[in-house]
Order: structure tokens, then C-alpha cells, then sequence
């Protein structure tokens, strides 16, 4: 777990500072490769689950972890071609086949994406159940210390890549990843075949097929006679028949359509299945959470640089940022030993929602450069004296490069820098904001919600691994994972409706909107399970 999340880490940082160094500094790629992913796993997310269901354990999590090391191996390999000979790239099928050069990258970087989507569905949501033995206090420590690391890495894994960049080139730091991504494969295939021989009860995975396959064939051949069709039936498989989750009526359509039939219908069933899960609310209230600017993201990023905050002190906040999401992991553990899982949940959502109160406060505090009647359309833009007073209301924003008006960075990636050098130059200097309230109190908040906001997100975890059924554990999961980054694709529209400093209030105060609605689902489950278990007793 550890070797694959640093490589994830590393990967999603290096990729991102490459698009953008491949593009002239320009987020459009960056920009580009996040509505990839977002979208690519929105769409299969339910496939992806419904094949970690219907494989046994070992050929999916080798068959991922192979297919995400060596996508990002030849993707370093591509990119390090481009910055070797990005000049002489540029002159070929006038300057074509840089574009093609860009295209494979972001689909071998996506391809990469999907394939650590199936491993952590794997691993983090099937596996660590049953090595666990299903013993619920086991499982929450297991989950407290996948997220601690996870946490650490998050932290350490950027910095390191961004070293060998900063002090060797772009090139070398593709070198370094391309290193790490075949060493981590032997590495993570030996400890996983470890762990798959001394853990019996991992492949003892029950059958999702309800039908045997003979059945099914003998069914489809009485069909075609009923129809007084002569023609021989066509063997079924697993590409045109989807038995584990239902029993499909299969026309003569040719094996394309029924293909595609079946992927449909696989989707469809998968967000069926979600949906009727006891636990359908609280992964809900998970995904609400994902619509939010109050993270370490870029977005808010470039908002503290408007601000006059140097990347030195956000590098500081950042960390401080973690041991906070440590501090988290290690309350979940003791509140659910002693309150239970469900109301570990309730406690991590009102200390989240109590913190982020100070975020909203920072929107009307001094030095916030909030300004409402940005999102007006201008009735006169000749007005000297109407833009006199837009001068005047923007008094607390400190221009970039780009003027007043420069847009946040819509990019959900890490924090760009190297060493002390922020990727972009145009960060304002020698400039003090006349109040460092309002920036104050929305770092303090962002930081402090961090505690119950990890708590939080390991209680629905675990509430997850407790309630899905083994057969479904993976398409459900996978239908999370798409449900997560549906609403992320929210946030990236909020930030492209008012991407101006002055708007950032308003993005604020809508993402606590959405954080409130997630935990309010989660306040409803919660309801609803504590009258289960007082109707069962």
C-alpha cells in the first residue's frame, strides 16, 4: 500500500507540472487531463467494480498493478522523448504530431488512473476486509493506518519528485519515475502473491455467476427454436452476457450492439445496486463533500496568492495541514471504540461543519475582497466612473501578472513548486495586504476541519466494507468512486462561473452549501439505522 500510494503521489504531482511545462505554462492541458479522468471514471466506474466482482482477487490486483505501472512507464517514456526533442516535434505534419504526442500522453496518464481505481477497489475495499478476518476493530485500525500513510505520502512523495526536477531537469525527473513505476512492479507483485498464499480466505472469493453457463446456453437455444430460427446460437460469453448481475433477454443483434448492450446494461445494474444499498446515504454524504474550494488544491492556491501569501508559508500550511488529517485518523479509532461507528460519524460531522464556520466567517472579515457585483453584467462599460469604483472595491485583491481580474487556477491537482520557485512568475511581491484576517481565518478553518473531515471519511469507508455484500463490494464501490467524481466535476464548474479573487467568497460559501447537504444525508442514515437496530432488538 505504501510503495503504490507514493508512486500514485508522485505520478499525479510530476504529470501535472509536465502538462503544464509542455504547454508553455498554460493550464489548458492540465486543465484538459482533469476532465479526462474525472469524466473517464464517472462513465466506468461500474465496470470497473463489476469486473473486480466477477475476477479472482489475485488476477485483479496483479492484472492493475500491471497495467498502471507499465501505462505510466511508456508515458514517461513519451514525455521524455517530447522535452528531448520537442523542437524538432513541433516542425513534423506541421506541428501535428505534437498534438498526437499530447494525446497519447493524457490517454496512457488516464489509462493509468482507471487501472489505480481497480487496484484501490481492490485493495482498500475488499482485500483489507477479509485479511482482517471481518472483525470491525481490526478493520478500523487497518483503515486509520492506510490513511496515515496515504497522508504521508502526500506530503513526502511530491517533495521528493520535485527535488530531482529542481536539481537535475524535466527529463531526469521522467527517468525517475519511469525507475520507480518498474521497481515498484516487481516489488508490489511480490508482497501481493505474499500476502494472497498466507491469507487463505483471499481466494476462497464466492461465485457471482447465479447461472451456470450451460444454462444459460441451453435457455438461448430453446428461445431461437421458439422463434423458428434454424440457426445455431451463438456460445455466450462474458462479453455479451452480464450473469452477475442479471439475466438479460439476448436478440440477434450483432456481438458489437450486444457489446454494448451489455456495457450499458452493467452500468445501469451497478447504479441500481448502489442504490439500494443500506448505506446509500452515507456514500452519498461522502460524495457532497468531494464539491468544495476549501482544500490544498490550486484553486485555493491562487487565491492565497492574490492575498500576498508566499509559497514558502503555504509549502508550511500544507504540512501543518496533514498532521491534522493524522491527528483525524487517530480520533476515528478512539471514537468508534468508544461510541460505535455510526455516531463517530455524527461527532466527525459537527466538528467538520464547526470548523468550516470560521471559512465562512473569513468571507465578510476584514481583508476579504469579496465583491458581489462582479457577477453583474456590466450595463455600461464606457462608465470611467463605475470602473473607479470597481478600482476602489478591489482594494484587497493583489494583482497577478494578468491584472486584477486573473482567474483562480481551475486545476483540483497539488500544489505546484520547486524548491522555492512557484511555477508561475507572476506572483505578486513586496505587497502586504491591509488585513490578514480574512485569510486568517480561512486557512485556520480549512486546517482545523481536516480532523473531522478524515474522521469522517473513514467512518463511511468503513461503514461501506461492513454493509455491501461480497458479491457486490466492487461495483458498488466502483459506482462511489464514479458518484465522487461526478461532484468533483461540479467544483471545476463552480470555479469556471466565478473564476475572479473577488468571486471566492461565493465559491466559499456555496461549498459549505454542499459539505452541509453530504453530512445532512449522513445525519438521515444515521437516523434511520439507529431505528433499524431499536426495531430489531
Amino acid at each position: 500500500g505504501a510503495l503504490s500510494m507514493w508512486g500514485d503521489r508522485m505520478w499525479h504531482f510530476a504529470i501535472s507540472v509536465f502538462l503544464i511545462e509542455l504547454y508553455g505554462r498554460n493550464l489548458l492541458l492540465t486543465a484538459v487531463f482533469g476532465l479526462v479522468v474525472a469524466g473517464s471514471v464517472l462513465m466506468f466506474g461500474a465496470l470497473i467494480g463489476d469486473w473486480v466482482d466477477r475476477n479472482p482477487r489475485n488476477k485483479v490486483a496483479h492484472a492493475s498493478l500491471f497495467v498502471q505501472n507499465i501505462s505510466v512507464t511508456i508515458c514517461s517514456i513519451v514525455l521524455m522523448l517530447v522535452f528531448s526533442y520537442k523542437q524538432r516535434i513541433e516542425q513534423i505534419w506541421d506541428g501535428w504530431l505534437t498534438v498526437v504526442c499530447y494525446t497519447v500522453v493524457i490517454v496512457l496518464a488516464d489509462v493509468a488512473n482507471l487501472a489505480s481505481t481497480a487496484l484501490t477497489i481492490a485493495i482498500q475495499r475488499d482485500w483489507i476486509v477479509v485479511i482482517t478476518g471481518y472483525n470491525r476493530g481490526h478493520l478500523a485500525g487497518m483503515n486509520a493506518t492506510m490513511r496515515r500513510i496515504d497522508q504521508v505520502t502526500n506530503i513526502l512523495a511530491p517533495l521528493a519528485v520535485g527535488q530531482v526536477m529542481t536539481l537535475a531537469s524535466n527529463v531526469v525527473g521522467c527517468g525517475f519515475i519511469l525507475g520507480w513505476n518498474l521497481v515498484s512492479l516487481i516489488v508490489e507483485f511480490f508482497f501481493l502473491s505474499r500476502v494472497y498464499r498466507i491469507v487463505p480466505a483471499l481466494s476462497a472469493k464466492p461465485p457471482s455467476v447465479a447461472v451456470d453457463q450451460a444454462y444459460l446456453q441451453r435457455i438461448e437455444r430453446k428461445r431461437l427454436q421458439g422463434e423458428g430460427n434454424v440457426a445455431r446460437p451463438q456460445a455466450l460469453t462474458e462479453g455479451n452476457c452480464n450473469s452477475s448481475l442479471h439475466l438479460k433477454e439476448i436478440t440477434d443483434l450483432p456481438l458489437c450492439f450486444r457489446r454494448f448492450r451489455w456495457l450499458v446494461s452493467t452500468c445501469k445494474d451497478g447504479w441500481m445496486a448502489y442504490y439500494r444499498q443500506p448505506v446509500f446515504l452515507a456514500g452519498m454524504g461522502l460524495a457532497f463533500l468531494y464539491t468544495t474550494v476549501l482544500g490544498f488544491d490550486c484553486i485555493t492556491t491562487g487565491y492565497a496568492y492574490t492575498q500576498g501569501i508566499s509559497g514558502s508559508l503555504l509549502s508550511l500550511l500544507m504540512g501543518v495541514s496533514a498532521i491534522t488529517g493524522l491527528m483525524g485518523t487517530i480520533m476515528f479509532t478512539r471514537l468508534r471504540k468508544a461510541y460505535g461507528l455510526v455516531n463517530t460519524g455524527i461527532i466527525s460531522s459537527c466538528l467538520h461543519l464547526g470548523c468550516l464556520l470560521l471559512c465562512v466567517c473569513s468571507v465578510f472579515a476584514p481583508g476579504s475582497p469579496m465583491d458581489l457585483s462582479l457577477l453583474m453584467p456590466d450595463i455600461s462599460s464606457n462608465s470611467s466612473t463605475a470602473l473607479g469604483m470597481t478600482g476602489q472595491r478591489q482594494k484587497h485583491t493583489y494583482p497577478m501578472m494578468g491584472g486584477n481580474n486573473q482567474p483562480l487556477l481551475p486545476d483540483r491537482s497539488s500544489i505546484h513548486w520547486t524548491n522555492n520557485t512557484v511555477l508561475f512568475d507572476n506572483v505578486p511581491s513586496g505587497t502586504a495586504p491591509e488585513s490578514y484576517i480574512s485569510i486568517i481565518l480561512l486557512f485556520l478553518g480549512v486546517i482545523t476541519a481536516r480532523i473531522g473531515l478524515w474522521s469522517f471519511d473513514l467512518t463511511v469507508t468503513q461503514l461501506l466494507q461492513e454493509n455491501i455484500c461480497e458479491s457486490e463490494r466492487g461495483v458498488v464501490n466502483g459506482v462511489q468512486s464514479s458518484m465522487n467524481y461526478l461532484m468533483d466535476l461540479l467544483h471545476f464548474i463552480m470555479v469556471i462561473s466565478a473564476p475572479q479573487p473577488q468571486h471566492f467568497g461565493i465559491l466559499v460559501i456555496i461549498s459549505v452549501f454542499f459539505i452541509t447537504t453530504g453530512h445532512t444525508m449522513y445525519f438521515l442514515y444515521a437516523h434511520k439505522a439507529k431505528r433499524k437496530r431499536r426495531l430489531d432488538t
